[in-house]
C-alpha cells in the first residue's frame, strides 16, 4: 500500500525501475518510451514496434511488466503525464545538461527540480505496510547491521547516528568481510538493512542473504524492485532516483530519496517510544553543550 493521497508513481519512475529486469527488446521499447513520450502516445503499436525494431508481442509484453493492461493503456497514461507536467519528460534518458557557461541559478533549478521529482515519486512508489513492519522489527530488535558501500555507506552512517542517539545501537558495515562476520553472528529477534541503489552490490547482497540464512529479519532498499537485494529481502522499500544531472550520475542521483526513506524509518523508530526519545535527545545535547560556542550578546 502506498502512502494515502499521494499522487502515482510518474510512468517515469516506473519504467527506470523496471530496466534492469525487461528483455533487450523491452529495453528498446522502454528507451524510446522515455526519449520521446509524446510521440509515443500519438503512434500505433505496430509504429512503435517498428521504431524499436520489435515485434508487437515486446511491446504488450513491456506494457504488462508495468502493471498495464496493454498498449492502449499507455498511450493513455503517456498522454495523462505529458498534460499534467511536460517539462518533466523533457530529457527522456539523457541527463539533465548542465553547460559550461550555464549560471549557478540555473544548477540550482537543475537539481531542484529533479530532486523534487525523485521525492515526490518515492513517496508514492513506497509501500507504507513495509515500512511500518521495518519501523516495528528496528524498535523491538536485539541488534540492528546496516549494510552499504560507496555513497550509500554515508546514508547507512548517518541513520546509525540518529539510531545511536535516541538508544538504538546499531552496526554500519562497509566492508564487505566486516559485514559478513557479523551477519554470521546474527539471529531471530535482529534486522539487517541492505541499502543498494542498483540492488546489485554484492557486498551488500552477500551480507543480506547470510543475515536471512541466519534468522534475521531483512530489509532492502533500493531503486529497482525486481533487483537481487530486492529477492532477498524479507521487506523492500523503493526509492526513486531523480534524472541524472551533468556530473551527477548513477546512485548518487538517488541519495536524497535513500534520505528521505531513512527518515522515514527513525521518525517511526523514535514515535514507538516517544518519552524516551524525546530524554535521549535531551540527554545527549546536554553531553555536547560544553563544545558548542557561546551565542553573541544582542
Amino acid at each position: 500500500m502506498s502512502v494515502p493521497g499521494s499522487p502515482p508513481p510518474s510512468l517515469e519512475a516506473r519504467i527506470h525501475g523496471l530496466l534492469p529486469a525487461l528483455s533487450p527488446a523491452q529495453v528498446r521499447v522502454a528507451t524510446e518510451v522515455l526519449r520521446d513520450p509524446a510521440a509515443v502516445s500519438s503512434s500505433t503499436i505496430g509504429e512503435l514496434a517498428a521504431r524499436c525494431g520489435t515485434s508487437l508481442p515486446s511491446v504488450t509484453r513491456f506494457c504488462l511488466a508495468l502493471g498495464l493492461s496493454g498498449y492502449a493503456e499507455l498511450r493513455l497514461a503517456l498522454a495523462a503525464e505529458g498534460g499534467r507536467s511536460s517539462s518533466s519528460w523533457e530529457r527522456g534518458t539523457g541527463a539533465a545538461e548542465v553547460g559550461p557557461d550555464d549560471g549557478l541559478d540555473h544548477v540550482l533549478r537543475t537539481l531542484l527540480q529533479a530532486d523534487a521529482r525523485a521525492l515526490e515519486d518515492t513517496v508514492a512508489e513506497l509501500n507504507v505496510d513495509a515500512l511500518g513492519k521495518a519501523v516495528h522489527a528496528i524498535s523491538d530488535a536485539r541488534r540492528i547491521d546496516l549494510y552499504a558501500v560507496g555513497g550509500s555507506a554515508c546514508v547507512a552512517e548517518d541513520l546509525r547516528l540518529r539510531l545511536h542517539r535516541i538508544g538504538r545501537g546499531a552496526s554500519s558495515w562497509s566492508d564487505v568481510h566486516n559485514a559478513l562476520t557479523s551477519a554470521a553472528l546474527l539471529g531471530a529477534g535482529d534486522v539487517a538493512v541492505g541499502i543498494s541503489h542498483s540492488g546489485e552490490t554484492l557486498e551488500v547482497l552477500e551480507p543480506l542473504r547470510r543475515a536471512g540464512q541466519q534468522g534475521a529479519l531483512t530489509v532492502a532498499i533500493t531503486n529497482y524492485p525486481r533487483s537481487p537485494l530486492s529477492r532477498a529481502a524479507d521487506l523492500v522499500l523503493i526509492t526513486a532516483a531523480s534524472r541524472d544531472v551533468t556530473f551527477r550520475t548513477g546512485g548518487l542521483s538517488g541519495r536524497h530519496a535513500q534520505l528521505l526513506v531513512l527518515d522515514a524509518l527513525f521518525i517511526g523508530v523514535a514515535q514507538r517510544d516517544y518519552t524516551l526519545s524525546e530524554q535521549s535527545f535531551d540527554i545527549t545535547a546536554d553531553a555536547v553543550s560544553a563544545h558548542r560556542s557561546p551565542s553573541r550578546p544582542v
